[in-house]
Protein backbone atom coordinates (compact mmCIF):
# COMPACT_ATOMS: atom_id res chain seq x y z
CA UNK A 1 0.00 0.00 0.00
CA UNK A 2 1.41 3.04 -0.95
CA UNK A 3 1.43 6.29 1.50
CA UNK A 4 -1.36 8.38 -0.84
CA UNK A 5 -3.52 5.22 -0.35
CA UNK A 6 -2.80 5.09 3.20
CA UNK A 7 -3.52 8.69 3.77
CA UNK A 8 -6.73 7.99 1.48
CA UNK A 9 -7.82 5.74 4.33
CA UNK A 10 -7.78 7.98 7.32
CA UNK A 11 -10.47 10.58 6.17
CA UNK A 12 -14.36 9.68 6.29
CA UNK A 13 -15.72 8.64 3.43
CA UNK A 14 -19.27 7.35 4.61
CA UNK A 15 -20.62 9.51 7.15
CA UNK A 16 -23.96 8.19 8.97
CA UNK A 17 -25.53 8.10 12.17
CA UNK A 18 -28.13 5.24 14.12
CA UNK A 19 -29.58 5.90 17.03
CA UNK A 20 -31.60 3.42 19.29
CA UNK A 21 -32.65 5.64 22.32
CA UNK A 22 -35.72 7.29 23.14
CA UNK A 23 -34.24 10.97 24.12
CA UNK A 24 -31.33 11.81 21.67
CA UNK A 25 -31.88 15.64 20.46
CA UNK A 26 -28.36 15.75 19.32
CA UNK A 27 -25.32 13.67 18.66
CA UNK A 28 -22.05 14.97 17.49
CA UNK A 29 -20.79 12.77 14.72
CA UNK A 30 -16.82 11.90 16.15
CA UNK A 31 -13.59 11.69 14.52
CA UNK A 32 -10.13 12.74 15.45
CA UNK A 33 -9.19 15.91 14.24
CA UNK A 34 -13.06 16.20 12.44
CA UNK A 35 -11.49 15.65 9.17
CA UNK A 36 -13.66 14.79 6.00
CA UNK A 37 -12.69 13.28 2.38
CA UNK A 38 -14.15 15.50 -0.41
CA UNK A 39 -16.95 13.74 -2.13
CA UNK A 40 -17.80 11.47 0.89
CA UNK A 41 -21.09 10.48 1.39
CA UNK A 42 -23.27 11.53 3.63
CA UNK A 43 -26.42 9.53 4.73
CA UNK A 44 -29.78 11.38 6.06
CA UNK A 45 -32.15 9.03 7.37
CA UNK A 46 -35.91 10.08 8.24
CA UNK A 47 -36.12 11.81 11.37
CA UNK A 48 -32.82 13.16 10.73
CA UNK A 49 -31.42 16.47 9.91
CA UNK A 50 -27.51 16.61 9.60
CA UNK A 51 -25.87 20.26 10.58
CA UNK A 52 -21.97 20.94 9.39
CA UNK A 53 -20.03 23.65 11.94
CA UNK A 54 -17.74 24.89 9.61
CA UNK A 55 -14.89 26.43 11.98
CA UNK A 56 -16.87 27.58 14.41
CA UNK A 57 -19.62 28.71 11.90
CA UNK A 58 -22.76 27.32 10.87
CA UNK A 59 -22.74 25.75 7.53
CA UNK A 60 -25.01 23.77 5.31
CA UNK A 61 -28.09 21.51 6.91
CA UNK A 62 -29.42 18.84 5.55
CA UNK A 63 -32.80 16.41 5.11
CA UNK A 64 -33.27 13.14 4.48
CA UNK A 65 -31.28 11.58 1.61
CA UNK A 66 -27.84 10.84 0.65
CA UNK A 67 -25.25 13.40 -0.80
CA UNK A 68 -22.02 13.21 -2.11
CA UNK A 69 -19.95 16.20 -0.41
CA UNK A 70 -19.03 18.20 -3.29
CA UNK A 71 -18.85 21.74 -3.52
CA UNK A 72 -21.98 21.87 -5.38
CA UNK A 73 -23.53 20.26 -2.39
CA UNK A 74 -22.20 22.87 0.19
CA UNK A 75 -22.86 26.45 -1.01
CA UNK A 76 -22.56 27.31 2.35
CA UNK A 77 -19.52 26.00 3.03
CA UNK A 78 -17.74 26.64 0.20
CA UNK A 79 -18.73 30.43 0.33
CA UNK A 80 -17.05 30.43 3.90
CA UNK A 81 -14.23 28.21 2.61
CA UNK A 82 -14.32 30.00 -0.52
CA UNK A 83 -12.90 26.73 -2.43
CA UNK A 84 -12.69 26.29 -6.50
CA UNK A 85 -14.70 24.27 -8.07
CA UNK A 86 -11.40 21.97 -8.44
CA UNK A 87 -11.07 21.55 -4.84
CA UNK A 88 -10.26 17.89 -3.96
CA UNK A 89 -8.40 17.92 -0.20
CA UNK A 90 -10.08 16.99 2.91
CA UNK A 91 -11.69 19.42 4.66
CA UNK A 92 -11.83 19.70 8.85
CA UNK A 93 -16.21 20.66 9.76
CA UNK A 94 -18.31 19.37 12.63
CA UNK A 95 -21.15 17.35 11.67
CA UNK A 96 -24.20 17.46 13.82
CA UNK A 97 -27.38 14.44 13.88
CA UNK A 98 -30.49 16.24 15.31
CA UNK A 99 -33.58 13.81 15.71
CA UNK A 100 -36.51 15.63 14.06
CA UNK A 101 -39.18 13.14 15.41
CA UNK A 102 -41.62 14.08 17.66
CA UNK A 103 -40.84 13.11 21.73
CA UNK A 104 -43.59 11.91 22.88
CA UNK A 105 -44.84 11.71 26.96
CA UNK A 106 -42.83 13.98 27.95
CA UNK A 107 -44.10 15.11 31.83
CA UNK A 108 -44.49 18.93 33.54
CA UNK A 109 -46.52 19.50 36.40
CA UNK A 110 -46.35 22.13 39.24
CA UNK A 111 -43.58 21.85 41.45
CA UNK A 112 -45.24 24.24 44.29
CA UNK A 113 -49.13 25.06 45.02
CA UNK A 114 -50.87 27.79 42.87
CA UNK A 115 -53.00 29.94 44.34
CA UNK A 116 -56.01 31.09 42.28
CA UNK A 117 -59.76 32.18 43.74
CA UNK A 118 -62.65 29.92 43.51
CA UNK A 119 -66.06 31.24 43.46
CA UNK A 120 -67.56 28.31 45.62
CA UNK A 121 -64.56 27.42 47.67
CA UNK A 122 -63.06 31.05 48.01
CA UNK A 123 -59.19 31.15 47.65
CA UNK A 124 -57.33 27.77 46.99
CA UNK A 125 -54.68 25.93 46.21
CA UNK A 126 -54.27 23.73 43.36
CA UNK A 127 -51.50 21.04 41.45
CA UNK A 128 -51.50 20.37 38.38
CA UNK A 129 -49.21 17.97 36.02
CA UNK A 130 -49.62 16.42 32.00
CA UNK A 131 -47.57 15.34 29.19
CA UNK A 132 -46.76 17.22 26.16
CA UNK A 133 -44.33 16.52 22.97
CA UNK A 134 -42.05 18.37 21.07
CA UNK A 135 -39.78 18.10 17.70
CA UNK A 136 -37.11 20.14 16.17
CA UNK A 137 -38.50 22.29 13.42
CA UNK A 138 -35.57 24.44 12.52
CA UNK A 139 -32.27 22.50 13.18
CA UNK A 140 -29.85 25.41 12.29
CA UNK A 141 -31.93 27.84 15.02
CA UNK A 142 -31.99 24.57 17.88
CA UNK A 143 -28.34 24.51 16.95
CA UNK A 144 -27.68 28.13 17.57
CA UNK A 145 -30.07 28.60 20.39
CA UNK A 146 -30.10 25.81 22.63
CA UNK A 147 -27.22 23.36 21.55
CA UNK A 148 -23.96 24.89 21.51
CA UNK A 149 -21.11 22.22 21.16
CA UNK A 150 -23.27 20.14 23.51
CA UNK A 151 -22.19 16.69 21.42
CA UNK A 152 -24.66 14.90 22.64
CA UNK A 153 -27.95 16.62 23.94
CA UNK A 154 -30.77 14.74 25.61
CA UNK A 155 -34.46 15.95 26.31
CA UNK A 156 -33.66 16.00 29.73
CA UNK A 157 -31.57 18.91 29.48
CA UNK A 158 -34.47 21.01 27.56
CA UNK A 159 -37.38 19.32 29.73
CA UNK A 160 -36.81 21.92 33.05
CA UNK A 161 -36.98 24.84 30.74
CA UNK A 162 -39.90 23.94 28.61
CA UNK A 163 -41.74 23.35 32.27
CA UNK A 164 -40.90 26.90 33.17
CA UNK A 165 -42.11 28.57 30.18
CA UNK A 166 -45.19 26.04 30.63
CA UNK A 167 -45.86 26.70 34.52
CA UNK A 168 -46.27 30.47 34.26
CA UNK A 169 -48.89 30.47 31.23
CA UNK A 170 -50.70 27.32 32.87
CA UNK A 171 -51.23 29.81 36.28
CA UNK A 172 -52.38 32.77 33.99
CA UNK A 173 -55.16 30.76 31.86
CA UNK A 174 -56.70 29.27 34.79
CA UNK A 175 -56.50 32.45 36.94
CA UNK A 176 -58.11 34.02 33.80
CA UNK A 177 -60.58 31.76 33.04
CA UNK A 178 -62.46 32.26 36.04
CA UNK A 179 -64.00 28.29 36.00
CA UNK A 180 -65.26 26.71 39.07
CA UNK A 181 -62.37 24.31 40.19
CA UNK A 182 -65.18 21.62 40.35
CA UNK A 183 -65.62 22.22 36.49
CA UNK A 184 -62.20 22.12 35.77
CA UNK A 185 -62.09 18.67 34.99
CA UNK A 186 -64.89 19.48 31.93
CA UNK A 187 -62.67 22.07 30.77
CA UNK A 188 -59.46 20.68 30.66
CA UNK A 189 -59.84 20.12 26.77
CA UNK A 190 -59.99 23.72 25.96
CA UNK A 191 -57.52 25.12 28.56
CA UNK A 192 -54.43 22.48 27.01
CA UNK A 193 -55.34 24.21 24.18
CA UNK A 194 -55.27 27.98 25.34
CA UNK A 195 -52.10 27.08 26.58
CA UNK A 196 -50.33 25.28 23.72
CA UNK A 197 -51.30 28.56 21.62
CA UNK A 198 -49.49 30.73 24.10
CA UNK A 199 -46.02 28.39 24.58
CA UNK A 200 -45.92 27.93 21.00
CA UNK A 201 -44.40 31.03 20.10
CA UNK A 202 -41.78 30.72 22.49
CA UNK A 203 -40.83 27.26 21.13
CA UNK A 204 -40.31 28.90 17.70
CA UNK A 205 -38.07 31.31 19.37
CA UNK A 206 -35.57 27.92 20.06
CA UNK A 207 -36.45 25.62 17.08
CA UNK A 208 -39.16 23.45 18.10
CA UNK A 209 -42.68 22.85 17.99
CA UNK A 210 -45.14 21.24 20.73
CA UNK A 211 -47.65 19.24 18.47
CA UNK A 212 -49.64 18.35 21.76
CA UNK A 213 -50.22 19.33 25.53
CA UNK A 214 -52.37 18.28 27.89
CA UNK A 215 -53.74 18.76 31.41
CA UNK A 216 -54.07 15.20 32.75
CA UNK A 217 -55.25 15.65 36.42
CA UNK A 218 -55.72 19.37 38.80
CA UNK A 219 -56.48 18.64 42.32
CA UNK A 220 -56.62 20.10 45.77
CA UNK A 221 -55.11 19.60 48.49
CA UNK A 222 -55.42 16.56 50.95
CA UNK A 223 -57.58 17.95 53.38
CA UNK A 224 -60.16 19.86 51.14
CA UNK A 225 -60.59 16.68 49.46
CA UNK A 226 -60.94 14.92 52.37
CA UNK A 227 -63.79 17.43 53.83
CA UNK A 228 -65.15 16.86 50.30
CA UNK A 229 -65.40 13.23 50.31
CA UNK A 230 -67.05 13.57 54.19
CA UNK A 231 -69.55 15.89 52.38
CA UNK A 232 -70.22 13.71 49.29
CA UNK A 233 -70.64 10.32 51.85
CA UNK A 234 -73.35 12.28 53.70
CA UNK A 235 -75.12 13.18 50.63
CA UNK A 236 -74.77 9.09 50.19
CA UNK A 237 -76.56 8.32 53.12
CA UNK A 238 -79.68 10.11 53.00
CA UNK A 239 -81.60 10.18 56.30
CA UNK A 240 -79.05 9.63 58.80
CA UNK A 241 -81.80 8.90 61.36
CA UNK A 242 -82.70 5.65 59.32
CA UNK A 243 -78.71 5.22 58.60
CA UNK A 244 -77.85 4.97 62.02
CA UNK A 245 -80.63 2.29 63.15
CA UNK A 246 -79.58 0.28 60.03
CA UNK A 247 -75.83 0.25 61.78
CA UNK A 248 -77.05 -0.78 65.54
CA UNK A 249 -79.11 -3.40 63.26
CA UNK A 250 -76.07 -4.66 61.83
CA UNK A 251 -73.48 -3.93 64.76
CA UNK A 252 -76.33 -6.62 66.70
CA UNK A 253 -75.95 -9.24 64.33
CA UNK A 254 -72.29 -9.24 64.39
CA UNK A 255 -72.25 -9.24 68.51
CA UNK A 256 -74.34 -11.80 68.73
CA UNK A 257 -72.74 -13.91 66.24
CA UNK A 258 -69.06 -13.37 67.50
CA UNK A 259 -67.84 -16.66 69.17
CA UNK A 260 -64.66 -14.80 70.36
CA UNK A 261 -66.23 -12.43 73.12
CA UNK A 262 -68.14 -15.69 74.74
CA UNK A 263 -71.78 -16.92 74.06
CA UNK A 264 -73.61 -15.14 76.56
CA UNK A 265 -71.72 -12.13 76.62
CA UNK A 266 -72.29 -11.88 72.98
CA UNK A 267 -76.28 -12.71 72.98
CA UNK A 268 -76.43 -10.23 76.33
CA UNK A 269 -75.21 -7.27 74.43
CA UNK A 270 -77.29 -8.44 70.95
CA UNK A 271 -80.67 -8.33 72.76
CA UNK A 272 -79.79 -5.56 74.92
CA UNK A 273 -78.92 -3.21 71.47
CA UNK A 274 -82.15 -4.93 70.00
CA UNK A 275 -84.37 -3.99 72.81
CA UNK A 276 -83.01 -0.16 72.47
CA UNK A 277 -83.43 -0.39 69.02
CA UNK A 278 -87.07 -1.51 69.54
CA UNK A 279 -87.73 1.26 72.27
CA UNK A 280 -86.68 3.92 69.78
CA UNK A 281 -88.19 2.64 66.97
CA UNK A 282 -91.56 2.06 69.04
CA UNK A 283 -90.87 5.77 70.86
CA UNK A 284 -90.42 6.82 66.98
CA UNK A 285 -93.51 5.38 65.82
CA UNK A 286 -95.69 6.57 68.72
CA UNK A 287 -95.06 10.43 68.33
CA UNK A 288 -96.81 11.86 66.07
CA UNK A 289 -94.38 13.93 63.76
CA UNK A 290 -94.16 17.94 64.56
CA UNK A 291 -95.38 20.30 61.92
CA UNK A 292 -92.78 22.15 60.84
CA UNK A 293 -92.87 25.86 62.05
CA UNK A 294 -94.14 27.98 58.47
CA UNK A 295 -91.38 30.10 57.75
CA UNK A 296 -91.26 33.78 58.31
CA UNK A 297 -92.73 36.36 56.50
CA UNK A 298 -90.41 38.93 54.25
CA UNK A 299 -90.52 42.10 55.37
CA UNK A 300 -90.74 45.09 52.68
CA UNK A 301 -88.65 47.45 52.68
CA UNK A 302 -88.45 50.75 50.61
CA UNK A 303 -86.11 52.56 49.11
CA UNK A 304 -86.51 56.76 48.96
CA UNK A 305 -84.96 59.30 46.16
CA UNK A 306 -84.81 62.90 46.91
CA UNK A 307 -82.65 65.67 44.66
CA UNK A 308 -81.74 62.56 42.59
CA UNK A 309 -80.22 60.87 45.83
CA UNK A 310 -81.07 57.19 46.77
CA UNK A 311 -80.97 55.62 50.59
CA UNK A 312 -82.26 52.79 51.80
CA UNK A 313 -82.94 50.38 52.62
CA UNK A 314 -85.36 51.40 55.09
CA UNK A 315 -88.30 48.97 57.40
CA UNK A 316 -91.99 49.89 57.90
CA UNK A 317 -91.13 50.85 61.05
CA UNK A 318 -88.18 53.45 59.88
CA UNK A 319 -90.16 55.06 57.45
CA UNK A 320 -92.54 55.34 60.57
CA UNK A 321 -89.83 57.20 62.87
CA UNK A 322 -89.04 59.52 59.85
CA UNK A 323 -92.83 60.57 59.21
CA UNK A 324 -93.03 61.47 62.79
CA UNK A 325 -90.41 63.69 62.48
CA UNK A 326 -91.30 65.34 59.63
CA UNK A 327 -88.48 63.51 57.21
CA UNK A 328 -91.10 61.42 55.21
CA UNK A 329 -93.80 63.54 53.60
CA UNK A 330 -96.70 61.83 51.65
CA UNK A 331 -95.01 63.71 48.36
CA UNK A 332 -91.68 62.07 49.50
CA UNK A 333 -91.31 59.51 46.18
CA UNK A 334 -90.24 55.70 47.64
CA UNK A 335 -89.86 52.23 45.87
CA UNK A 336 -89.66 48.88 46.62
CA UNK A 337 -89.17 45.08 44.92
CA UNK A 338 -92.16 44.36 42.78
CA UNK A 339 -93.41 48.36 42.61
CA UNK A 340 -93.55 49.14 39.34
CA UNK A 341 -91.60 52.20 39.22
CA UNK A 342 -91.30 55.16 41.90
CA UNK A 343 -94.46 56.72 43.72
CA UNK A 344 -95.42 58.92 46.36
CA UNK A 345 -95.10 57.45 49.75
CA UNK A 346 -99.09 59.20 50.44
CA UNK A 347 -100.25 56.71 47.21
CA UNK A 348 -99.21 54.00 48.36
CA UNK A 349 -101.72 52.22 50.99
CA UNK A 350 -99.31 50.44 53.19
CA UNK A 351 -97.51 53.75 53.69
CA UNK A 352 -100.15 55.97 53.67
CA UNK A 353 -101.25 54.68 57.15
CA UNK A 354 -97.74 56.64 58.62
CA UNK A 355 -99.22 59.82 57.87
CA UNK A 356 -102.55 59.49 59.61
CA UNK A 357 -100.93 58.50 62.86
CA UNK A 358 -98.74 61.85 62.91
CA UNK A 359 -100.46 64.23 65.52
CA UNK A 360 -102.31 67.12 63.60
CA UNK A 361 -100.36 71.16 63.83
CA UNK A 362 -100.76 72.73 66.93
CA UNK A 363 -103.82 74.95 67.18
CA UNK A 364 -102.63 79.06 66.97
CA UNK A 365 -101.80 80.54 70.15
CA UNK A 366 -104.67 82.32 71.52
Amino acid sequence: MGIFDFLGGEFIDVIEHTDDTDDTLVWRFERRGNEIKYGAKLTVREGQAAVFIHEGQLADVFYPGMYMLETNNMPLMTTLQSWDHGFSSPFKSEIYFINTTRFQDLKWGTKNPIMCRDPEFGVVRIRAFGSYSIRVSDPATFMREIVGTDGEFTTDEISSQIRNLIVPRFTNTVASSKIPVLDMAANMESLSQIIEEQVSPQMAEYGLEMPMFLIENISLPAAVEEAMDKRTSMGVVGDLHKFTQYAAAEAMGDAANNPNGGGGMGAGLGMGMGMAMAQNMAGTMAQPAAAAPPPPPVETVWHIAENGVTTGPFSRAALGRMAADGKLKRATTVWSAGQDGWKPAGDISELAQLFNTAPPPPPPPA
